[in-house]
């Protein structure tokens, strides 16, 4: 069964040299062992603070599987909690990366749906002091979704993972990672694909 394994929440907002442009982030997450509100673009009690690259409709949840989560910590040899990506939802049960664009899933009384990948960038790679992170993350193909928030309401960690509609195209998080990472062999289809962010619209336009 598919399952939101934790919900989680921003526990501290770290500053420092690491933390990007605003000096600021609310990159480390937590587990919560209540149920939460999902709501206008957001998780209640979370915080993000760099909202030009983060947060809003198109990456209102991010959601990462707890299974790619082990394949990382036999990759580099170390504990990996749930939260440590910086992720809203560890699942368990569901391959997230094979989600298809458009695609949305009902936990507890909210309606999400996948949006687009999540890029690495040099915030997550001084969160975890790995300065290969971003080649590591990009190589490894295990990006997690980012999601929009179609009905808000709320969950509780432990919460059934029900995918609900699944569009034709076949167009997976996946496959959008893998073209930004350089792949351009489905970048024609890729271009039909209406439940795009306007973001990756516009960077496809520019192909």
């Amino acid at each position: 069964m598919a399952k939101v394994l934790s919900i989680n929440v921003t526990s501290i907002v770290h500053e420092g040299a690491w933390t990007g442009s605003e000096g600021r982030t609310g990159i480390d997450k937590r587990p919560v062992d209540r149920a939460i509100r999902f709501e206008n673009d957001g998780v209640v009690g979370d915080v993000v603070v760099d909202r030009k690259h983060h947060g809003g409709y198109d990456k209102a949840v991010y959601a990462y599987a707890r299974e790619d989560a082990d394949w990382w910590e036999q990759e580099i040899g170390r504990s990996i909690a749930n939260g440590a990506f910086g992720e809203n939802l560890t699942t368990q049960g569901i391959d997230v990366n094979a989600a298809l664009i458009g695609e949305r899933w009902q936990i507890g009384s909210v309606v999400l749906e996948v949006s687009e990948p999540r890029i690495p960038c040099r915030v997550f790679a001084g969160f975890w002091d790995r300065p290969t992170l971003i080649k590591d993350f990009t190589e490894a193909k295990r990006s997690g979704a980012y999601m929009r928030i179609i009905q808000e309401g709320e969950m509780a960690p432990g919460a059934q993972i029900n995918v609900i509609s699944r569009p034709e195209h076949g167009i997976t998080i996946r496959d959008i990672f893998e073209a930004k990472a350089g792949e351009r062999g489905k970048i024609a289809k890729l271009k039909e694909v209406t439940a795009l962010s306007n973001q990756y619209k516009e960077w496809l336009h520019k192909l």
